[in-house]
């Protein structure tokens, strides 16, 4: 069994558990209580890297990073930072969130907030909505197309963004013929969990013109930041580099101006 096959199959046994408690129908009613998911892909069509900041308590490749027991003030500090969306890790056994974390920080923050965890079944786009969430991961590996299609189809009729994430070349096409308007490239091997900082610069040229590009793991500094804008990326995905900082607000701040810096308006679009 491969790392991401685990991981899937840790996620179907607590989804079991959650749907046991909460059926359906009581999922779809809380959903109709939110207010209209917000307009991710104007948020990120702007001139400048955006930075989509992260609550990230653990991961399978560095197991504990930050002891975080108030998601939500982390969050407003990333706010205050010029952070553009929160990205809240919502799986349990190996990333250590849960959708109780999404509540607290969409409680507190204003701007869009993405749930982050391994979505495989439409109960899991229902409460991504029902808890307040924007944006939805979806990764090309751990779908099959039909089911990839499908889950996209279901995150825009219900208002939200769908973020599909690939690993390489050949998952482009899949996230396009899905309909994805925003393509996350993860730099991290999902078989070796080693970060391959190149993998951007391999796959974003594969994806057209018109279509959001977020370089996602590996993002340490405002360098990198630069770096990756100068590959062509409309944002970054950072969490570790942000939850190990002893001063969120700065280390966001950084990287926003890095994104915002005038040298990259001649080779940015």
């Amino acid at each position: 069994m491969s790392i991401l096959d685990g991981i899937i199959a840790g996620v179907l046994e607590d989804l079991e558990a959650r749907q046991s408690k909460t059926p359906m129908d009581a999922l779809k009613e809380r959903a109709s209580r939110q207010p209209e998911a917000k307009d991710v892909l104007r948020v990120l069509q702007c001139k400048e890297v955006a930075v989509i900041a992260e609550v990230k308590r653990s991961s399978p490749s560095r197991g504990d990073i930050a002891d975080i027991t108030d998601p939500a003030a982390l969050a407003t500090e990333y706010e205050a930072g010029g952070a553009s969306v929160i990205s809240v890790l919502t799986e349990e056994r190996r990333f250590g969130g849960n959708l109780c974390d999404l509540d607290a920080v969409k409680a507190k923050v204003e701007i869009p907030l993405l749930r982050k965890d391994f979505i495989v079944t439409p109960y899991q786009v229902w409460e991504a909505r029902a808890h307040g969430a924007d944006m939805v991961l979806l990764i090309v590996a751990a779908l099959e197309q039909m089911a990839l299609e499908s889950l996209v189809e279901r995150v825009c009729s219900l208002g939200m963004t769908a973020l599909v994430e690939v690993h390489a070349p050949d998952e482009v096409s899949r996230a396009l013929d899905a309909g994805a308007r925003i393509i996350g490239v993860n730099a991290r091997n999902l078989q070796t969990l080693e970060v391959d900082r190149s993998t951007f610069s391999r796959v974003a040229p594969l994806i057209p013109e018109g279509i959001i590009k977020i370089a996602e793991s590996g993002i340490r500094d405002g360098h990198d930041v630069v770096e990756y804008a100068r590959l062509g990326a409309d944002a970054v995905l950072v969490g570790e580099a942000l939850v190990k900082d002893r001063d969120p607000r700065t280390a966001v701040a950084e990287m926003v101006a890095a994104g915002a810096h005038p040298a990259l308006r001649a080779v940015r679009p």
